[in-house]
């Protein structure tokens, strides 16, 4: 695999306002103004990636369907900068790591009750069209995903 420090010293160069630290996972950090970026396989695509997270500003979101909207406008933003640096980012990464984000929020708005699909009323709180019952969910973007089926106001 080619290593990606000079793509890292550039990328360095051309946006100082950001910090570049290695890590275990890859995420962008608002606070921080880092991004985090592991250096296996398919690194450069979410390098570019949590750079376009940055460029765009994503801060938080209030429905989970605002964060699949972040994530497509960031992979959107990282094919623009595939042409700066002369790469490419193949649309069936783009599209499989769209498909966990789908999956997630299918998950969450999964009625525990009776499966069919509810929707967000409020941060972390569901209600099934179907049956009008009402659940919590945790945040569930770095672990594993659970609901609870509890009087919700």
């Amino acid at each position: 695999m080619p290593s990606i420090t000079p793509l890292i010293n550039q990328l360095r160069s051309d946006y100082p306002q950001f910090i570049f630290k290695e890590s275990p996972d890859s995420y962008w950090s608002h606070d921080e103004k880092t991004i985090y970026y592991n250096a296996g396989p398919d690194s450069v695509s979410l390098i570019l990636h949590e750079l376009a997270h940055g460029l765009l500003d994503h801060v938080d979101y209030k429905r989970d369907i605002e964060l699949i909207a972040m994530e497509r406008e960031a992979w959107d933003k990282a094919k623009e900068l595939t042409d700066k640096y002369n790469l490419v980012i193949d649309n069936n990464f783009i599209q499989s790591n769209l498909d966990t984000y789908r999956d997630w929020l299918h998950a969450r708005s999964t009625c525990p009750k009776c499966n069919a699909t509810g929707m967000q009323t409020k941060p972390n709180i569901y209600s099934c069209l179907a049956c009008n019952h009402k659940w919590t969910v945790n945040e569930a973007r770095t672990c594993a995903l659970k609901r609870y089926s509890k009087k919700v106001k």
